[in-house]
């Protein structure tokens, strides 16, 4: 464990350690929520490019807003370490699921699967490309539901490796042999082969070294058996040798995926995948962080992380489980540890530390952040507050995301070496600063299919609809827009109160797919205070690729 621990949170205890750091169980001192903190160790802290990468896995992390996806609360780096502040939760690893029960039902696999592209289009809508997908990296809640986690080797989309192979050999895709530019398409291929993982209990190639896999995966047949029928056309798909004959990209593959599951186990396929999922999960609960609250995983509460302090910083509103409803990142990732398809010794998976001799070096992770200037500056005030401050000796911090997928990525600033001044006392009633978010209900659309703006007859446009409620200001003075992808794109569109708490928007104007193409859609709402609140999950609008005959 680092000798640096970072203030405003106390340690409970490890949870694991690998080559670049170690992950603890903490609770943030003033609202007792659990996180799990990522440490750097100080050796390799010292080393600027190690310490530029631990940075960059934050900035990617914190650019990503999904439920799929393990969250980012905050970052923080000091002279005497950095840190990741990320979400937690009471579950276990696919791989230690595998490992202990065996294969899944077809349909809880096809549950990881969605949940697994799901997280990964949220990836990809912000460019960002995993590059090491594979059952260790995928945590599976108490209620059945997967989140995917360590970013320490994402990458930008179309960034390249060079001669340097990067990610876990058994789930690699062909082209990821070769170090060509990181795409979408590696991220698929790799969630196909944990797919058939699952299915069989078994990687889809298992040669005995890395020339025997790097063969397997480029020339090999794609397997299939002894995978039920029904989804070996989504194998074929998702696994695919050449880039171009997969999915064009993940949310494409959510469509056909849908449409296979619901032909093949019913409409209620997806329940009873979670179900399967989540009774799987709670047989491990001795390895869940907190094994007594295995039995309210789905009880919520909005908690706030990282209160005001004397510097002006104000709250951050994060949403937290009360029982196993958070999900933590307890793989340790980072520049200069080894990837490996092996199994992990316990329910934190420190990534290099396996004994698979399977092993391959990762290249840098792309472009690097700027460090942070040498000559102290104040530090803003702003919407997200940073972690406080030590009171002594030099300090940066890099200010967190919010939970807002408009909001840049983390910027690194220096504050003053000596503690802030007290707050001055005042002689007449402040009333409270506003720091609650909106509160924004389920997201509606419809018609939920849709042809493209060059369509002569058919539904050209979706009326999306949300309830939006806040406890300070009033529907005239809350901004309210919905947000959609297409093509890798993401555009904004502005929504108008409707009466009773109602807002409304209109997608329309759609250009013609060259597959049919399901387009997620959430809701951000902003009040007058600044505070933003965004829809629990998206509602999905399918653009079809041909028109309706006249």
């Amino acid at each position: 464990m680092s000798s640096w621990q970072l203030s405003g949170y106390t340690t409970v205890r490890q949870l694991g350690a690998g080559a670049s750091g170690s992950v603890v169980l903490a609770t943030h001192d003033e609202t007792g929520t659990p996180v799990a903190i990522k440490y750097l160790v100080h050796v390799l802290g010292d080393d600027a490019a190690f310490r530029a990468a631990f940075r960059r896995e934050a900035q990617l992390l914190g650019e990503i807003d999904d439920p799929h996806v393990s969250r980012l609360y905050e970052y923080v780096e000091t002279a005497d370490g950095a840190a990741i502040v990320m979400e937690l939760v009471d579950g276990v690893s696919l791989r230690q699921m595998l490992r202990e029960n065996g294969p899944t039902t077809p349909e809880a696999a096809l549950v990881v699967l969605k949940g697994s592209l799901a997280g990964l289009a949220a990836a990809h809508a912000h460019g960002v490309v995993h590059r090491d997908y594979k059952p260790e990296n995928v945590l599976v809640t108490g209620d059945g539901l997967s989140k995917l986690a360590d970013f320490g080797i994402a990458t930008t989309a179309g960034q390249g490796t060079g001669t340097v192979v990067t990610g876990t050999p058994r789930y690699m895709a062909p082209e990821q042999w070769t170090g060509a530019p990181a795409t979408p398409a590696c991220d698929i291929y790799a969630a196909t082969a944990t797919f058939f993982e699952c299915l069989t209990g078994r990687p889809p190639y298992d040669g005995a070294n890395l020339f025997a896999l790097h063969d397997q995966h480029a020339n090999a047949p794609i397997p299939t058996d002894p995978a039920p029928a029904p989804v070996h056309d989504l194998l074929r798909r998702g696994m695919a040798k050449q880039p171009a004959d997969r999915p064009p990209h993940a949310v494409a593959f959510l469509d056909i995926l849908e449409r296979v599951a619901g032909a093949a186990y019913g409409p209620d396929w997806e329940d009873r995948g979670l179900r399967e999922l989540a009774r799987r999960a709670a047989l491990l609960a001795l390895l869940w962080p907190f094994p007594d609250r295995a039995e309210n995983a789905t009880s919520l509460a909005s908690t706030t992380v990282g209160a005001g302090t004397a510097t002006g910083r104000r709250a951050r509103k994060v949403t937290a489980a009360a029982a196993a409803a958070v999900v933590a990142t307890l793989l340790i990732a980072g520049v200069g540890y080894r990837f490996a398809a092996a199994d992990e010794a316990s329910p934190v998976i420190a990534a290099g530390e396996a004994a698979d001799p399977t092993t391959v070096a990762p290249a840098t992770a792309g472009p690097i952040p700027p460090a942070a200037s040498a000559t102290p500056t104040a530090a803003p005030a702003t919407d997200s507050p940073e972690t406080p401050d030590a009171t002594t000796g030099p300090t940066s911090t890099t200010a967190p995301a919010t939970r807002s997928p408009s909001t840049p990525a983390p910027t690194t600033t220096t504050t003053p070496t000596t503690a802030a001044p007290s707050p001055s006392v005042s002689t007449s009633p402040t009333p409270p600063p506003d720091t609650t978010a909106p509160a924004v209900g389920a997201v509606r659309a419809s018609p939920t299919r849709l042809e493209s703006e060059k369509c002569t007859y058919g539904n050209r446009s979706s009326t999306v609809t949300a309830t939006v409620t806040d406890d300070e200001s009033g529907p005239a003075e809350l901004k309210v827009t919905f947000r959609y992808t297409l093509n890798g794109a993401t555009s904004t569109v502005a929504m108008s109160s409707a009466g009773r708490n109602v807002f409304r928007g209109t997608l329309t104007s759609l250009p013609m797919p060259k597959v049919a193409t399901r387009i997620p859609i959430s809701v951000v709402a902003v009040d007058a205070a600044g505070n933003s609140g965004r829809s629990a999950s998206p509602v999905y609008v399918t653009l079809d690729n041909i028109c309706t005959p006249g």
